[in-house]
């Protein structure tokens, strides 16, 4: 069984957004990924010298949208 949950690190301690249905003193692997956005994890995709922040950016801003009718 592979599940994937959103935590919060604090205080050294990894923090489950939600209950994991695990049994108590379960061993598991634990692989961290850091959170981000879809704009970073695709950015340089494409050529151009724009970094994550200005895909975003563009990518938000509503005179980009496909869904502008002409």
């Amino acid at each position: 069984m592979s599940i994937t949950v959103e935590a919060t690190y604090e205080n050294g301690v990894l923090k489950p957004a939600q209950p994991l249905p695990l049994d108590e003193h379960q061993k598991v692997r634990v692989t961290i990924e850091p959170a981000l956005t879809w704009a970073e994890r695709t950015a340089g995709m494409l050529k151009g010298t724009g970094d994550s922040e200005m895909v975003r950016r563009v990518a938000e801003d509503d005179e980009f949208g496909i869904l502008e009718s002409p």
